[in-house]
């Protein structure tokens, strides 16, 4: 059976936090607790916000509903194609912050764990070495607190719940994770995709687009 969800409550303001507009693409400020696309009885999300706006607009990747920060959205079919290159091909770079449970007994280090879908208790991932699919998370220890630890996450791979599976299976969890950790911990999930940076669509120069975690 699947994991029951719970009442869907988007945020409602700001209802759009435009980073970066130019004539190929859009990079927004998602909040927590927003869709990227919509789901199956929620049509709110930060794709149907974003096309009130500008029609034009095509989704190039998503971040999970918990999680804030930094999207790229196309403004045209060429764009989505240069932009989901680079995606597919992993030369996106990509940084995100997170406050995790515990401390860690080194100051960095490398998780390679295959994910797969928890079948039963989808929409959860699992680790699975049989069938799962790669997955790599590089992690940095930013500061240490009192019972939690502030890491900066680098994903070379972008598997469905990556970050927090992973960082939940060396025995952090990521603070206010409802599935994989204690979401009583926090009053969100705190995992914020801070940066990202990619090759414009027009000319291939180098961007990248930052927003600093809001906890």
């Amino acid at each position: 059976m699947p994991l029951p969800m719970k009442p869907y409550m988007p945020p409602l303001e700001p209802r759009l936090s435009l980073v970066h507009e130019d004539g190929a693409l859009l990079v927004f400020d998602k909040p927590s607790g927003l869709l990227s696309v919509p789901g199956r009885t929620e049509p709110d999300c930060l794709e149907a916000r974003v096309i009130e706006r500008y029609p034009e607009a095509l989704t190039v990747h998503r971040l999970d509903m918990a999680t804030s920060g930094v999207i790229v959205m196309a403004r045209s079919k060429e764009a989505l194609a240069h932009l989901g290159k680079q995606f597919e091909k992993r030369q996106t770079r990509k940084r995100y912050i997170a406050v995790v449970e515990g401390a860690p007994d080194a100051d960095s280090g490398t998780i390679d764990a295959p994910l797969r879908c928890d079948w039963p208790n989808r929409p959860l991932q699992m680790i699975c070495e049989e069938h799962g699919r790669p997955a790599v998370t590089h992690w940095e220890v930013l500061e240490r607190g009192e019972g939690r630890t502030r890491l900066a996450l680098t994903p070379v791979t972008g598997r469905s719940h990556q970050l927090r599976v992973h960082l939940a299976s060396i025995g952090h969890p990521i603070l206010g994770d409802e599935w994989y950790g204690d979401a009583t911990s926090a009053p969100r999930l705190l995992l914020h995709a801070e940066r990202l940076e990619l090759r414009h669509p027009n000319g291939g120069a180098w961007m990248s687009f930052e927003v600093r975690a809001p906890f």
